[in-house]
């Protein structure tokens, strides 16, 4: 009878564990999303005076788009927000709760930098957030492929092209700079396919040999 008492104990410590884990990792989710959807360029660009930056240039909330207001300072402020927000909830997940909580909570935030809730599901194209998820996960990695952004950007003077070879490249260095865990893996090979799929009307003109360079003068896109 103490032995059943015992197996039954020992169920019910086990489902309450897996409970309040399940639970923890829903936390990191909702609280990962939350801290990605603000929008801090759209923040940037109203209290620094310079319009909504949704009916500016391509109506993207990142710092490339920033830019075309004239203002660097506002993109400035707008990449190091952008970054802070994959980076905070990372490492808050990773110290609270666990690894695989770190990796929810970085995608979570990755998605809701592009489809933020106070945007009405839009958002930007996750270059900036996608590196300070890197940098919370493996700074080295984030190293290289910010120095992969560089390379790129100072040969071909194209940022989507710099952009999108730094996400392509990001799982790459993962595995050869880092002794990587599996969710760790699948969240830079995720926010890498996403970045792309964001960057399709940018492939398209490049295929096309219409993408600007860096410091050319760019008329509004859709």
């Amino acid at each position: 009878m103490k032995g059943r008492e015992d197996f039954l104990a020992r169920c019910f410590c086990l489902n309450t564990w897996a409970m309040n884990e399940n639970l923890a990792l829903i936390a990191c989710a909702a609280g990962g999303y939350l801290v990605g959807s603000i929008p801090f360029g759209v923040i940037a660009t109203r209290l620094g005076g310079a319009g909504d930056l949704r009916q500016i240039g391509s109506g993207s909330i990142g710092a490339t788009n920033v830019l075309r207001t004239g203002r660097r300072d506002l993109a400035l402020i707008t990449v190091i927000g952008d970054a802070a927000k994959g980076a905070v909830a990372v490492l808050a997940a990773g110290a609270l709760v666990s690894p695989l909580g770190a990796a929810i909570a970085g995608g979570a935030a990755f998605l809701g930098h592009l489809f933020s809730v106070w945007l009405r599901f839009r958002g930007g194209k996750g270059v900036a957030t996608f590196f300070g998820i890197l940098f919370a996960i493996a700074w080295p990695v984030a190293i290289a492929a910010g120095v992969t952004w560089l390379l790129v950007a100072g040969i071909f003077r194209i940022s989507s092209l710099a952009s999108l070879s730094a996400a392509a490249l990001g799982p790459v260095w993962l595995l050869v700079l880092h002794q990587s865990s599996e969710p760790k893996l699948w969240l830079t090979v995720a926010m890498a396919v996403l970045i792309f799929a964001r960057h399709h009307q940018n492939i398209r003109r490049l295929l096309a040999g219409d993408e600007p360079r860096i410091g050319a003068t760019k008329a509004a896109t859709p």
